[in-house]
């Protein structure tokens, strides 16, 4: 995860106010003005707000490009002109009888705590007409989703009581609605470049959101033991994670410069030698979200992040947050994570593979494997739920 080279760690909470994590998520009220300024298509009100930032605001985000608050606003109210939402209107406008509108909530209904995935799932299938963006959306998330057969605890129930707040959800979900974003499909991969929005999202929550499921399904493979955020960047993973009553250690060599740092104990190390000079993990869930690719600009080897700290690891189970196509995003500029694994790592055994709530023009997904006495055996197909 990597907005931007830094020659020092981020010290504080949020560059430019003192706002403060755990105030913030608990404060009700303050969720609601936030909510109010997203229903106006106010992102740089909503920002303002949720994070206490001055009315005239002059950070500049960088990362795929570099803006302020109110240039990214103004482009907002541009919608859809200059091809800023080709996302949905790629490879071809939607028909007459398409709904954008009920396709983007089916979609955003993915991620809800208070519903099962799976049922989701197949409404949003089963209402697709033929040969419409949404049949290949829902055909798509369908095909790749994984839950090994083996491991009936992976299947998440509804919440039936509140989950813990995901403010990042509540803004993806008016992104999704904003920018025309249905969900990715196998169009999205020729898809380059994103909307000036995403860079203010990355300073202030991270380069991916988790959703109830993921979180879920790390605390059921995880089993009580400490899970290792490897390049854990501003912290808002180890934030969640710790929510939903899990035991995170957050570790980045604070090489990137986030405006907003979600926990406050992050360990600053180099992430190999930290495994090595801890018992290589033997007792530990590896945790990689959204690993650099590296090589080229991006400096070092290409797939050295992620190669290296599998060749350290001893333990028996590794969580991915990355693409899920080839778009070359995270970890491999030619395959996915799971690709990787199959090719050079035979010893592992993959047993999710879960769709997270995507940035507009992204397709992103929660990968785990498994090694060892731990591991289920390897089955033959995937892309359904046991």
């Amino acid at each position: 995860m990597s907005p931007i080279k830094s020659s020092k760690p981020f010290i504080r909470p949020c560059e430019g106010s003192n706002w403060d994590s755990a105030a913030y998520v608990s404060d009700t009220k303050l969720h609601a003005r936030v909510a109010a300024h997203l229903a106006e298509n106010d992102l740089a009100s909503a920002i303002a707000t949720a994070f206490s930032l001055p009315t005239r605001d002059s950070y500049t985000y960088h990362a795929n490009m570099s803006v302020s608050l109110a240039q990214v606003q103004y482009v907002i109210s541009l919608g859809n002109a200059n091809g800023l939402h080709v996302w949905y209107y790629s490879p071809k406008p939607p028909s007459a009888n398409e709904k954008p509108e009920s396709d983007i909530e089916t979609y955003i209904s993915i991620f809800a705590p208070q519903t099962l995935t799976p049922n989701i799932l197949k409404t949003f299938s089963s209402n697709a007409r033929k040969g419409s963006l949404r049949q290949s959306i829902a055909s798509y998330l369908i095909t790749k989703r994984y839950l090994h057969p083996f491991l009936p605890a992976l299947q998440i129930p509804r919440s039936k009581k509140s989950a813990p707040p995901n403010p990042y959800l509540d803004f993806i979900s008016w992104a999704c609605v904003n920018l025309e974003w249905a969900g990715p499909c196998p169009a999205s991969e020729a898809l380059k470049g994103s909307h000036h929005v995403l860079p203010v999202f990355m300073h202030h929550f991270g380069c991916v959101c988790p959703s109830h499921e993921a979180l879920s399904i790390l605390k059921v493979l995880a089993a009580g033991r400490e899970i290792w955020d490897m390049g854990s960047g501003n912290g808002y993973w180890a934030f969640m994670l710790r929510a939903y009553g899990l035991v995170v250690k957050p570790v980045d060599n604070a090489q990137s410069s986030w405006r907003v740092s979600w926990v406050s104990d992050t360990e600053i190390a180099d992430g190999e030698a930290y495994i090595r000079s801890h018992d290589s993990g033997r007792d530990a869930v590896l945790l990689l979200v959204y690993p650099i690719v590296g090589g080229g600009i991006a400096g070092g080897q290409e797939g050295g992040f992620t190669r290296g700290l599998l060749r350290e690891y001893k333990g028996d189970t590794v969580a991915v947050v990355g693409t899920q196509n080839h778009n070359g995003y995270t970890g491999f500029k030619n395959m996915s994570i799971d690709e990787y694994m199959e090719r050079e790592q035979p010893g592992w055994t993959k047993v999710v593979q879960v769709p997270l709530p995507s940035f507009p023009g992204k397709d992103e997904a929660l990968f785990v494997f498994q090694s060892g006495e731990r591991a289920p055996p390897k089955t033959i197909g995937q892309g359904q739920d046991s």
